[in-house]
């Protein structure tokens, strides 16, 4: 008998597409405007398709959860019938606490791996719980589910999450340590990227559903092709009638700064010719400026370095909604060839199927790479 832990942080990723760069202390904010669950609702897609490719198989296996919004709630019916014992309760907000209490109850009742939904900070609590506990070594899933996430211990997609777990209880994937990376949310919000080595944890080593960690490239060299792709999209994009829509990161916001815009670093912002018409903006601030503009509409987004995520991973007020109204094809990946030597693939998690499709369908988008030159990448979509 295989003993799962499962456990929900169920304010993770909440402030995603209202733009608040995170969820750690942000959980009533949110909600109060409007804000729909996410973690939660993932952990229920990744179980939905566990049950779908393990049918026959769960007599072997007991999930060890908590009861409530931070396990027992998303478990769906297929999954109902099996063997799950309850540990741990919870009740209305929860904290870091709560995460520490319900990882110190699955130990006690001898869990063989760990399948969690969350962000980085989820992940920082997890792991201190273990190293607590002396159980550092313990496997972890990450069921991505956060604003953020850096860390090499998530799977791509809450798809990638069962497909990992499902080989893992084959014995087809070996344990080994990844780092636990995460921003420090203070300065994130106030537009400085800050990102920290906090730990080693241990995963199913997989390449094709892990993300891996995210790696932050720099290289003096590449301010002359940047000033290139700059003069390029002011050449070839920026006109009085052209809405550009601009991803977060820092070398969009380096070329913004040839052209002549401020943007924020970790936002999403918008221009129109010379004027910049919008700055951190949301999901229904993204769609007002899509649904009063006549024109046609260019999407900028530079994949994560290391992960390769173009849409999923720190943009997440680019929601389904407003995905579809920019188009598919009326979006450009910016990559610097330092990035290039570390993101083989664009990856996409939209967490909509038919988007997703849709993203799959295409099988390579072209991406900017220097000043009239770009070059074609492959789409991955899990």
């Amino acid at each position: 008998m295989v003993r799962i832990g499962l456990l929900a942080n169920p304010d993770a990723g909440l402030g995603g597409r209202l733009g608040l760069k995170g969820s750690d202390g942000q959980a009533e904010l949110a909600r109060s405007k409007g804000a729909e669950d996410r973690s939660g609702p993932r952990l229920e897609s990744m179980l939905r398709h566990f049950s779908s490719i393990h049918r026959g198989e769960s007599s072997q296996l007991e999930w060890i959860t908590s009861r409530g919004r931070m396990g027992t709630d998303w478990i769906p019916e297929e999954l109902q019938t099996e063997t799950i014992s309850e540990v741990h309760e919870s009740s209305g907000e929860t904290s870091a606490t709560d995460t520490e209490d319900a990882i110190e109850r699955l130990l006690e009742n001898g869990i063989d791996i760990l399948v969690y939904s969350g962000g980085d900070g989820t992940t920082r609590d997890i792991v201190a719980s273990l190293g607590n506990s002396q159980s550092s070594e313990l496997p972890i899933i990450g069921v991505p589910s956060g604003v953020k996430m850096h860390s090499g211990c998530f799977a791509s997609s809450p798809k990638a999450a069962a497909e990992v777990l499902s080989a893992w209880l084959h014995g087809d994937l070996l344990v080994s340590s990844t780092e636990v990376l995460d921003l420090d949310e203070e300065l994130y919000r106030k537009g400085k990227w800050v990102v920290r080595l906090y730990a080693e944890a241990f995963s199913p080593n997989s390449p094709r559903w892990m993300q891996g960690s995210k790696q932050l490239i720099e290289t003096e060299s590449e301010k002359e092709i940047i000033i290139g792709i700059s003069d390029h999209i002011e050449d070839s994009l920026v006109s009085d009638d052209r809405l550009i829509i601009w991803g977060s990161g820092g070398t969009l916001r380096e070329i913004a700064g040839n052209i002549g815009f401020e943007l924020t670093t970790l936002g999403i912002d918008a221009t129109i010719g010379g004027e910049q018409v919008g700055t951190d903006l949301d999901e229904s601030g993204i769609l007002a400026l899509l649904d009063s503009h006549v024109g046609p509409t260019t999407l900028l987004l530079s994949p994560m370095g290391g992960q390769g995520f173009l849409i999923g991973r720190g943009n997440l007020q680019l929601s389904p909604a407003v995905l579809g109204s920019i188009g598919t094809d009326n979006i450009l990946g910016v990559v610097t060839p330092a990035k290039l030597l570390t993101v083989r693939a664009l990856r996409i998690e939209t967490g909509d199927v038919d988007l997703d499709q849709e993203f799959a369908s295409k099988r390579y988008m072209k991406v900017l790479q220097g000043f009239r030159t770009t070059r074609i990448l492959p789409v991955s979509v899990d």
